[in-house]
């Protein structure tokens, strides 16, 4: 269990730190989110934010690339 913990936080390190700095969007709402649920979950309250404000912006940023998406299409 610790492996799988240990493998999910280096994830979400990496993600964060290949994610431009000046971009915070979803990570607020996904920390939230997340810690909330870590802290539940036998008390891992800041390593689920950090995984949550990680999903948050890498939904963020899926989003917003659909909708520029359908933007460029919206145009034509």
């Amino acid at each position: 269990m610790r492996r799988i913990v240990l493998g999910v936080s280096l994830a979400a390190a990496l993600a964060a730190a290949a994610a431009p700095a000046a971009e915070a969007k979803g990570c607020i709402k996904g920390a939230i989110v997340g810690g909330v649920a870590g802290h539940y979950m036998h008390h891992h309250g800041l390593l689920g934010a950090a995984i949550g404000c990680a999903v948050g912006h890498h939904m963020a940023a899926k989003q917003e690339k659909e909708r520029k998406q359908q933007q460029q299409q919206g145009h034509w």
